[in-house]
């Protein structure tokens, strides 16, 4: 993952600050995901439990949220605007989204975000791509004194939040309206969704009040293996494609290695970028980055029916039960943990 203050895949992250102020970013944070050494994989895997019983453990907390929407080759989709948004909105994937959010604080170190803002001086922050609220919310009660908006295509968020917090439907790729600028704006999990990236920088550039931080967190979906794994299986061939399709539509899916230039493109200044990596299972022999694979293999086990089926249907013209065929054998293949890759 990428991050600039900005932030993941995981990823990159960057974190950086608009003109006219002299603080420097904050220390980068410690943490077993934040490193660009290889991954050790470990040696023992099996405690008895199988993968799937491991998998519904992990995910016994989870709760259910409904809303109703058109649905598409089985699955709900958002209206407003539709097709702009690739995946599901609906019941499994507001499940996954809130999976993703603990997956996303894990990886950066149990934290919600990396930018060194300070309280008293920060009134009012965006959270770009908010899905289900779940980082608007937590940002709400940790800053109580600032208003915290959420933007997003899909009226998922639930009804109940923190008086400071608010939800807006809308597109971020159209124009900015209104006066009123940020003092902290906050993007993560936007690959795929956007098509101009470098002009979706510049536009929260400009939505920044002087001395404003903004956080990138965002991946490059391309899966990655150190010991060459992954190479001739059913998921780098299900990946190829979900990529060839990306680029069909015109959506950037690889968006984290890019995030530092595009910030400094943009103008922002004091910028720090930040790598991280994401293993898909639990092959790692580091807790932490066990930890994070199985997290990361079950949003993803989760999610890759609602990730591939208007992918592979709508723009590759694949039939809806070939996609069922091959995801099965994807799903089969993952489970049984023989191969070693992440996201970065």
């Amino acid at each position: 993952m990428g991050d600039a203050t900005t932030g993941p895949r995981m990823s990159a992250s960057v974190r950086s600050r608009s003109p006219k102020s002299s603080h420097a970013p904050a220390s980068p944070p410690t943490g077993e995901a934040t490193t660009s050494a290889p991954i050790e994989v470990d040696d023992v895997v099996d405690d008895g439990l199988s993968i799937d019983d491991q998998i519904s453990t992990y995910t016994a907390s989870l709760s259910p949220s409904v809303v109703d929407y058109p649905t598409e080759y089985g699955r709900r989709y958002h209206a407003y605007r539709a097709g702009t948004y690739q995946f599901p909105n609906d019941e499994r994937e507001i499940e996954r989204l809130d999976l993703i959010h603990t997956l996303h604080v894990k990886t950066i170190g149990n934290k919600l975000f990396l930018a060194p803002i300070e309280a008293d001086k920060t009134h009012r922050i965006l959270d770009i791509g908010t899905g289900t609220g779940s980082w608007a919310i937590d940002v709400g009660d940790l800053l109580p004194n600032a208003e915290v908006i959420g933007n997003d295509l899909s009226p998922i968020q639930p009804g109940w939040v923190p008086p400071n917090v608010k939800f807006e439907i809308d597109d971020v790729e159209s124009p900015w309206v209104g006066s009123l600028k940020y003092d902290f704006v906050f993007s993560r999990y936007m690959a795929a969704s956007i098509k101009d990236w470098p002009r979706y920088v510049g536009q929260i550039y400009e939505g920044l009040n002087s001395g404003g931080w903004a956080e990138f967190q965002d991946y490059d979906f391309m899966l990655e293996s150190e010991d060459d794994s992954l190479k001739n299986t059913e998921t780098f061939q299900w990946n190829t494609n979900m990529m060839r399709a990306f680029g069909i539509i015109g959506r950037e899916a690889k968006p984290g290695p890019k995030l530092e230039s595009w910030v400094r493109e943009a103008g922002f200044q004091n910028i720090y970028y930040q790598r991280f990596k994401i293993p898909l299972g639990p092959w790692a022999r580091d807790p932490a980055l066990k930890d994070l694979g199985m997290c990361n293999l079950v949003q993803t086990l989760d999610g890759i029916e609602g990730f591939t089926l208007k992918m592979f249907c709508g723009v590759l013209g694949w039939g809806t039960e070939e996609v069922a065929v091959f995801l099965a054998r994807v799903r089969k293949e993952m489970k049984a943990g023989k191969f070693h890759s992440h996201l970065n």
